[in-house]
């Protein structure tokens, strides 16, 4: 336990870039995902197809593969860059990655929501003149939302795992920290793995009960 307590600042700073990667992709992924859920229930063929497209690829490409993309792909060989520092911008690689992997769950999960609104409220609007944008944004996502709370939680979950595979292209958050102190403490191997599986239990716990609890809070009684 003491090389828990000397590494404490180290563990603690792993943890909050964690926490930052979860929170921007998150935040990233969700208005992906809406965006291509809409373009997969679009009254065009070609927005469809496009929707389509995405999920099918992202959905079935490892996760690493788009990491690795990301950071040598984008960064090395298209030199793409957002900051002069290098740990900064492959911070934000990172984040392009996990959005771009994760919205396209976030996409499936939202899409299966607008399928639980009747189809008679869709008419309806139509029949009032709404527009598909307008029957979308104010009838349909409104609704849809508040019937996939619970697995957008378990999404967010399973982001806050992934981010352990930005240490592919060595952003240095809890999993990359946690090899690094493997090899400065080799004595005290197992103290340190329970000490971070409890940091993750510390992340994803609380998670899941909060989205739990709104998912019954807020579901739609029909």
């Amino acid at each position: 336990m003491q090389a828990l307590f000397d590494e404490f600042p180290i563990i603690r700073d792993a943890f909050w870039l964690t926490i930052r990667l979860t929170l921007a992709s998150g935040l990233v992924a969700l208005v992906l995902g809406t965006i291509l859920a809409g373009m997969r229930v679009s009254p065009l063929p070609i927005l469809r197809g496009i929707g389509t497209a995405y999920v099918n690829v992202l959905r079935n490409t490892p996760l690493t593969l788009v990491i690795v993309f990301c950071g040598l792909g984008l960064g090395l060989v298209l030199d793409v860059s957002f900051s002069e520092s290098l740990s900064t911008n492959y911070l934000w690689l990172s984040i392009i990655g996990l959005s771009a992997y994760t919205a396209a769950f976030v996409c499936e999960a939202i899409r299966a929501g607008i399928n639980t609104v009747p189809v008679g409220q869709a008419e309806a609007a139509r029949a009032i003149g709404l527009t598909f944008g307008q029957n979308l944004r104010l009838i349909v996502l409104p609704q849809a939302f508040r019937a996939v709370i619970a697995p957008l939680g378990s999404i967010l979950i399973a982001l806050t795992k992934n981010t352990t595979i930005a240490a592919a292209i060595g952003v240095g958050e809890a999993s990359l920290t946690m090899k690094t102190l493997f090899e400065a403490h080799g004595d005290a191997v197992i103290q340190i793995f329970a000490g971070f599986a409890l940091g993750f239990l510390i992340l994803t716990l609380p998670t899941g009960l909060l989205f739990g609890w709104l998912a019954k809070r807020l579901a739609v009684v029909r």
